[in-house]
């Protein structure tokens, strides 16, 4: 049986996130909707026609309750209905410009609450709290599809998220150390003191506004680019990120006119030189080290472009 004491936790979780987004309240968001009303209308201007069939089976409303509130959004001007091709029978809604305009500006406020509690917080809480959000939604609607990942170039904040990221995962996968950290750091920081978007670039993996993954290319001089930092969180693997990250840098060191890529590694890694291998990288050399607490075997691998 399961413990009382999680059921009321949820409870407990579920009263203060009703009042944290005002949703118990008659006007919601100080506008003339209720929450209900404002699901209604979110649904019909998102849809380029949509039955009242399929409004009541997706937002769970009762058939004649959700009838009564479309026949006054009809007399307030918002939507309108018109005969569905599918079904002669049947009526489509669609808002009209009053009501688009209407949603919009509800989307509008929720933004602006959303963002004004966030404002108030750590920089990275809201990051943390958006990660627990997805965790809660994958487990309890496990059908739910989360949006693409999408690579883009690092922007400010960025590198520093790769070093708290990566020493925090290596720690708990590994049981490396401290200074495993200090060399991201150098690393890093190396990156951005001397960083040159002519020769050198660096690439995040994002999905939902959350940071997955990274890699950097730097110029190690000679044609010879570096490839640092290649990391995927544990929430986006399975996904081809690693590959397509490493990819990324290989199409930037042939278009820039580098002879080879070289890394350095750590055979313990071994997603990650499946990736290489995969990729053409071939192994020069390797050698045991403590560099960071546990004994290794680092490893150097190259590409010939």
């Amino acid at each position: 049986m399961l413990d009382s004491q999680l059921v009321e936790a949820a409870r407990d979780f579920n009263r203060f996130y009703t009042n944290f987004l005002g949703v118990l309240n008659r006007a919601y968001l100080n506008t003339p909707f209720t929450l209900t009303d404002a699901r209604v209308l979110f649904e019909v201007g998102s849809h380029e026609g949509i039955s009242p069939v399929t409004l009541s089976r997706d937002l769970q409303l009762d058939p004649a309750y959700l009838s009564r509130m479309l026949k006054r959004f009809r007399n307030e001007g918002l939507i309108e209905t018109r005969p569905d091709p599918a079904d002669g029978r049947g009526q489509l809604a669609f808002v009209t410009d009053k009501g688009r305009a209407a949603f919009q500006e509800l989307g509008r406020r929720s933004n602006a609450q959303i963002e004004a509690r966030f404002n108030e917080l750590a920089s990275d809480q809201p990051q943390r709290i958006v990660a627990a959000m997805r965790t809660i939604r994958s487990m309890l609607d496990p059908a739910s599809t989360a949006p693409p990942a999408i690579i883009r170039a690092h922007r400010p904040g960025d590198i520093g998220w790769i070093v708290q990221s990566q020493a925090k995962a290596y720690t708990e996968e590994y049981g490396w150390d401290m200074r495993f950290e200090g060399l991201i750091a150098e690393v890093a920081g190396r990156f951005l003191a001397n960083f040159d978007p002519a020769t050198e670039h660096c690439w995040i993996a994002e999905r939902g506004g959350l940071n997955i993954g990274s890699i950097l290319v730097t110029n190690g001089g000679d044609g010879v680019a570096k490839l640092r930092l290649l990391h995927v969180d544990k929430s986006a693997r399975g996904l081809g990120l690693g590959k397509t990250l490493v990819d990324e840098c290989v199409r930037f060191s042939r278009d820039k006119g580098y002879r080879q890529i070289s890394l350095w590694t750590n055979d313990i890694l071994h997603a990650a030189r499946g990736i290489y291998v995969r990729a053409g990288f071939r192994l020069v050399s390797e050698e045991k080290h403590r560099m960071f607490g546990p004994e290794l075997n680092g490893q150097t691998w190259v590409l010939d472009l």
